[in-house]
């Protein structure tokens, strides 16, 4: 099948270079795409956030499958654009994406479906942001209802902090501090049937030791060896299946990736927040371990027919991904800075680790630095500590003037 890819990320550059190693896709696009994406796909410009740009791109080029990945053109309803020309679609509907959208949705969603949340306030005036604040206490947490590129939310002992984050918002979002350690479960669902795929574990610091404010993602690692075996079942019966029927019971049926932010709490497991799409950095390592296919599974969602796929197989190999980001990041980040040594990973660690690009572009012959988070070196071993000690090595390879990187990616989990 022709596959046309939405975005421009290292999420879109691990979707399609899955999708260019399945013998079933006969021709690949991306639009807008990057540097490194360019190596695999044919790149197009569109205005993701265009939802009738996209559509026509799609039915120009023959597209028999559209896959959209960032959540900005999801909230925007890029899908149903793409769905009404007749071209089948991965992604949720615009109105089902508001689950990402809007905090305040996606927490009225989880009390309709018994889904295991924090306790939290939705406050539009400083007197309720005073009032939650004070309810809830040390530590505050603190999320901007609509989208902020994983931004948007603020975890501080400091009231002042949390106020001054709160009261610029337009809607805000107060809950309890949930304890525990962080999971990241994506699962691909029809609608109907929901296929969970493997648990990874991002770090959303940008330092060492979980130091520093709040990223998009500094790395991940897949599998977790820490937790418990039946986590995967846990979270199926108690929170994907329940919120894909509540929102089907709703007349807002979702398909496509539905991705769970958990916290595994001394009381059980609670959702700290609903993604509608491949997180970045997570799919970069649950995609290096998924063995079946993609672009089938993906058909699958979008048309509905999930039921009838086989079960996924898994690859025993554990996988990491390191986060090169610019200077400055998560601040303003400074670009169109050189890069050097892709070819030196490519030449040196190939197939065992690679690099997949975020935020790159093209200036001649020379690849430049083009956002915050720049490339995510990715490798697969035989255990985390393997997977680790290869992506290492591959990013010391990589030079690029004032960048930054954390060394504690996975450091815990494989010394466990």
């Amino acid at each position: 099948m022709k596959v046309l890819v939405i975005g421009g990320g290292a999420r879109e550059h691990a979707l399609c270079r899955s999708l260019s190693l399945d013998p079933d896709v006969t021709a690949l696009y991306c639009a807008p795409g990057n540097a490194g994406i360019a190596e695999v796909a044919e790149l197009h410009p569109v205005d993701a956030l265009d939802g009738d740009a996209v559509a026509r791109l799609a039915t120009d080029l023959g597209a028999e499958l559209v896959v959209v990945g960032p959540e900005a053109p999801l909230v925007a309803g890029v899908a149903d654009a793409v769905r009404a020309a007749g071209i089948p679609c991965f992604g949720p509907s615009g109105e089902a994406a508001q689950l990402e959208g809007s905090k305040a949705f996606a927490k009225d969603v989880m009390a309709g479906a018994g889904v295991p949340t924090a306790r939290s306030y939705v406050c539009t005036t400083p007197a309720e942001i005073d009032a939650a604040l004070d309810a809830f206490g040390a530590p505050y947490v603190v999320k901007d209802d609509g989208l902020a590129a994983g931004k948007g939310v603020v975890v501080t002992d400091d009231v002042e902090a949390a106020r001054t984050h709160a009261l610029a918002c337009d809607r805000v979002v107060i809950e309890e501090f949930l304890d525990g350690p962080e999971v990241s479960l994506f699962a691909i669902t029809d609608g109907t049937t929901v296929l969970p795929l493997q648990p990874a574990q991002d770090f959303k610091r940008a330092l060492d030791n979980d130091e520093g404010p709040n990223t998009g993602g500094m790395g991940a690692y897949s599998p977790l060896p820490w937790a418990d075996p039946k986590l995967v079942d846990e979270v199926m019966q108690s929170v994907l299946q329940p919120t894909v029927d509540e929102l089907r019971r709703r007349g807002t049926p979702f398909s496509g990736l539905l991705y769970a932010g958990l916290a595994i709490t001394s009381r059980g497991v609670r959702v700290i927040e609903f993604n509608a799409r491949f997180g970045d950095p997570e799919t970069q390592v649950v995609l290096a371990r998924l063995k079946t296919p993609l672009a089938g599974v993906l058909l699958g969602s979008a048309n509905g027919t999930l039921d009838e796929l086989p079960p996924l197989k898994w690859r025993d190999e554990a996988a990491v991904t390191v986060v090169i980001a610019s200077h400055n990041y998560p601040g303003t980040p400074r670009t169109g800075d050189l890069i050097h040594g892709l070819d030196d990973v490519a030449a040196q660690d190939a197939p065992h680790a690679y690099v997949l690009h975020a935020g790159t572009r093209r200036d001649g012959d020379e690849i430049v630095s083009a956002g915050g988070r720049v490339l995510s070196v990715t490798a697969t071993g035989k255990d985390l500590a393997g997977a680790r000690e290869r992506a290492y090595t591959a990013a010391a390879r990589i030079r690029l003037d004032g960048s930054q990187f954390r060394t504690d990616i996975a450091k815990k989990a494989a010394e466990a």
